[in-house]
């Protein structure tokens, strides 16, 4: 089985596995709340992204243009618990002036999938990664994400690109995935679910459904197998 192959058969069987509608951004998530979302999960664990959510909901902030008219220090202060407030405020702020500058999200997502994706990476605080969660599940555009899931996923089942940085596995990832939006949608979240749930960073292989297509749980079960009994 080649790489191709092993990827997708390894994603048609996460999908099955996993109840992905548990995933946090699910098709009825609000664009502010993923653009929040992709702000405030840099550096920190998804826990600490809901309490800072739920923290501006109960501030009244649940559009872009209350967080527009809301001060740095104050959004600060709502933020904390993601951790680096100042930053991620400053970060916020900003995206928050972009999607303003293009009258709301609605007119900054009907921009060209790559002017759209230049604009955000020209935006303080937001690289590729944030960009394309924002691309794919904000606007709605078949975007690959490679983030630190994908990445642990891959190396594990012994796929991928030799060496190279974020857009080196972006393009391996997208020159193999199907196109379509609600494919790669629910590859990305069942990746992370899996990751999450199974395939940590200490992995629960015996519960895994990639076992038997996984280079790393081969290795594991062998080094079982040598161990007394």
């Amino acid at each position: 089985m080649d790489g191709r192959d092993k990827l997708l058969e390894c994603l048609d069987r996460l999908q099955a596995h996993y109840d992905i509608d548990r995933w946090h951004w699910r098709e009825d998530t609000s664009p502010f709340d993923v653009c929040a979302g992709a702000v405030l999960v840099q550096h920190t664990a998804w826990a600490n992204v809901e309490k800072a959510v739920a923290a501006l909901h109960a501030a009244g902030i649940s559009d872009v243009e209350a967080l527009a008219r809301l001060g740095e220090a104050e959004l600060a202060g709502l933020i904390r618990p993601a951790g680096t407030p100042a930053v991620k405020a400053r970060r916020l702020k900003a995206l928050a002036a972009l999607v303003m500058e293009h009258g709301g999200f609605q007119g900054l997502f009907r921009l060209p999938g790559g002017e759209l994706r230049g604009l955000l990476l020209s935006t303080h605080g937001i690289g590729p990664e944030t960009a394309d969660v924002i691309m794919l599940y904000a606007a709605r555009h078949a975007v690959i994400v490679h983030d630190a899931y994908t990445a642990r996923l891959c190396r594990r089942i012994g796929v991928g690109p030799e060496g190279g940085g974020y857009d080196a596995w972006q393009r391996w990832l997208d020159a193999r995935l199907p196109g379509g939006l609600a494919y790669r949608w629910r590859g990305h979240a069942a990746i992370v679910v899996h990751c999450k749930e199974t395939c940590r960073a200490k992995p629960r292989c015996a519960a895994c459904p990639l076992r038997d297509l996984c280079d790393y749980g081969a290795r594991e079960a062998a080094t079982d197998a040598l161990r007394p009994g």
